[in-house]
Formats: C-alpha cells, structure tokens, sequence
C-alpha cells in the first residue's frame, strides 16, 4: 500500500514529466487566448475586406452583368459566383471576378475545392500559393494558369 508521501512523489514526478513532455510535444491546438485574437482579427480584416472599393453590393453586381439580384444569389448558392456573407442581410462580391478569365474559373475552383463558401473562395484567390511559384491564383490564372490552379485547388480541396 502507498504512503500519502509516496503517492504525492508519484504524482509530482509524473506531473514534471508531463510538463517535459508537453515542451518536447507542443499541444496542436491553440489556447484559447490565442483562438481569441485569431478571431478578433479575422474579424478586423474581413470587415476590411468587405468595404474595399473593388467590393459590390448584389445590386450593382446585377447591373454590371446584365442580371437580377435574385440570379446573383443563385449563382453565390451554386458556386458560380463569389459572395462574402456580411454581418448585415445580403453579399458583397468582388468585381474582379467579372472579367472573363476569372469568370470561367470561380465554378471550376468551387467544385475543386469542394466548397460554394464565398470566404473560401476568396481566401483560396488572394493568398500567395508555394506551388504557384508565390503567385496568388488569381494571379495564376490572370497569366493563363488556370489548369494548374484548378490542379492545386483540387489538392487542396476543403
């Protein structure tokens, strides 16, 4: 039988070496101080994003295309269109994506990457790609690229 000494040298020894082990083997997960700020500033930065000036309301993007604000949605919903969801009702949605070789890629990207959700999208385009040789991918496919992004997409995919 255990002594209380024994058990509390016990349980000191196996708590030291949790904490070694806990500084060999850093938790995957992070704390929640830190998902905090994470999402503090994600938040910052994708208010940012939504007022920028190549962002459009449903309705002027309609008007640019020839089409209904109703159609728009239908589009954001199939993956057709990018449409970043805001704390208010509605979508704004990056003009860019407009152009004609942007146009064709953003349905072929969504089903890529298996996701129709406009910040996936978005966050997939904008953000610098090692496989890309450090271009974005809407770079990428503004030089022509669209094959190899969608092949990226794909590796990637959500």
């Amino acid at each position: 039988m255990k002594t209380p000494s024994t058990t509390s040298t016990s349980t000191t020894r196996l708590r030291t070496n949790n904490a070694q082990g806990a500084a060999e083997h850093p938790s995957p997960y992070a704390s929640a101080a830190q998902t905090k700020a994470l999402l503090a500033g994600s938040l910052a930065a994708r208010m940012a994003r939504l007022e920028a000036k190549d962002m459009l309301s449903t309705d002027i993007a309609a008007d640019l295309v020839g089409t209904t604000p109703v159609t728009i949605n239908a589009w954001i919903a199939k993956g057709r269109a990018i449409g970043l969801t805001q704390p208010r009702r509605g979508f704004k949605l990056p003009s860019w994506q407009f152009e004609p070789v942007l146009w064709d890629a953003v349905p072929k990207l969504s089903q890529a990457l298996g996701t129709n959700e406009g910040w996936a999208l978005l966050s997939f385009l904008e953000t610098p790609s090692g496989a890309l040789g450090g271009l974005t991918p809407r770079q990428a496919i503004e030089q022509g690229h669209l094959a190899r992004v969608v092949e990226v997409a794909g590796a990637e995919g959500y």
